[in-house]
């Protein structure tokens, strides 16, 4: 995870004069719901690497798909060996752009589109999500919620379980990103 992050500030650095913020430890959340009938399907992950450069507006996430945690031991089992195959596609990726022209430098909510790419189960879509991008002193609260339809990204539901899975997700991403600092 160190290799992707010092690679992306690298990338954003060569891209001319910029700054760069990274997902402060311990205050990402990423959460997924599916409602079905039978079991409610919750699970959250701690941890993500996000890293914005606010000159270019380039976002990128990468998210350990093992690091999700249910209350259910046996949905955990199943959601990584059968559905997200986690060790065979371990994260999930997004890189994207912000549609919006920010000032970065005025606190406050700003509304805002990013347009991209997610990789997912081995499958890259072309996705626009809608969030905002907070300031608040030198940190950016990053807050996303979205749909992921299973189908898109050719995650396979037997048919024995289909009434335990909703055909589209939930999915709800919180993070406190603060200015890199080289160390």
């Amino acid at each position: 995870m160190k290799k992707l992050l010092l690679a992306s500030v690298l990338f954003f650095s060569l891209t001319g004069f910029s700054q760069i913020f990274k997902a402060k430890d311990g205050t990402t959340l990423i959460h997924f719901y599916s409602k079905s009938p039978l079991e409610d399907i919750d699970a959250a992950n701690k941890g993500a690497i996000i890293v914005l450069n606010t000159n270019s507006s380039d976002l990128q996430v990468r998210v350990t798909i093992q690091n999700f945690k249910f209350k259910n031991a046996l949905m955990e089992e199943h959601f990584n060996e059968n559905y997200l195959e986690s060790t065979k596609f371990p994260n999930c990726v997004f890189k994207g752009k912000i549609n919006e022209k920010i000032d970065f430098t005025v606190e406050g909510e700003h509304k805002v589109t990013v347009t991209g790419k997610m990789e997912l189960h081995g499958v890259t879509k072309d996705v626009t999500l809608d969030g905002s991008l907070t300031k608040k002193g030198a940190d950016i609260v990053l807050d996303t919620k979205f749909k992921i339809k299973v189908a898109d990204y050719n995650i396979q539901v037997p048919s024995l379980y289909v009434k335990n899975i909703a055909e589209v997700v939930d999915v709800t991403l919180v993070s406190t990103l603060e200015p890199f600092v080289k160390k």
